[in-house]
């Protein structure tokens, strides 16, 4: 993508879940482009942690905050808190998750799901309406919906049911947002980094941390006209 280095130098990027393997490694990679990035995570304490994992890096470009996304209340004074130290948010990439689990539906409790829904719908439907009223101001955003193969409708299975309801959700969302800004520079996708070697991935997994994030933040640096609106793995289109 061809962008002025002053331009980039200009943007801001909000990273949830910046803490995790995939998610230092968003950090890492935007901070290179030239961003300027805020890193979250659900306490100051791992935000931090997260920043300090950047070794080399931690400049005024990156700052760490607290942001619990299940929390509606402390979502919309995070954005706040954006808006009046950056003035801005032009990147939002909504990478907070938690683990599936894997057993049956019949299995799967109430807790269970609430947490699923909350952490991967309701905290990035929070973000995203936070963050479009800026994005519309300034006339630029581009929104990364982190999601997974197992939220696929056209490839839907039994096992680990909270997970994948909650991801299928996110894909709708994905959807929704692109449709009601379409016509604008902003561009609203859904990325599966694949099958990653995390915490969460396990050693066996085929991808790093750092493959699986290359495309995350591929979508989030698409250029001007760039596609909107869809399920993206290995930056292919993918269905839903």
């Amino acid at each position: 993508m061809d962008v002025e280095p002053e331009l980039l130098h200009q943007r801001v990027a909000v990273v949830t879940g910046g803490a995790g393997a995939i998610g230092i490694e968003v950090c890492r990679m935007l901070l290179k482009a030239g961003m300027q990035v805020v890193l979250t995570a659900r306490s100051q304490a791992r935000a931090e942690e997260g920043v300090a994992a950047l070794a080399g890096q931690e400049d005024q470009r990156i700052i760490a905050r607290a942001l619990d996304v299940t929390d509606a209340d402390d979502v919309l004074a995070f954005i706040r808190g954006v808006e009046q130290t950056q003035g801005r948010v032009d990147v939002l990439i909504n990478n907070a998750g938690v683990p599936p689990r894997g057993h049956g539906l019949s299995d799967m409790g109430d807790e269970e799901l609430d947490l699923a829904m909350g952490t991967h719908f309701h905290g990035p439907l929070r973000l995203i309406r936070a963050v479009l009223p800026l994005m519309r101001a300034q006339g630029y955003g581009r929104i990364v919906n982190v999601s997974s193969s197992l939220g696929q409708l056209s490839q839907m299975g039994a096992r680990w049911p909270a997970y994948r309801l909650s991801k299928a959700a996110l894909n709708a969302l994905t959807a929704v947002v692109a449709a009601e800004v379409a016509g604008s520079d902003i561009l609203v996708n859904a990325v599966c980094p694949g099958w990653c070697r995390t915490p969460l991935g396990g050693p066996e997994a085929p991808r790093s941390a750092a493959e699986g994030a290359a495309d995350i933040v591929w979508a989030a640096m698409l250029p001007d006209g760039g596609p909107s609106g869809h399920f993206f793995r290995d930056r292919q289109i993918r269905p839903w």
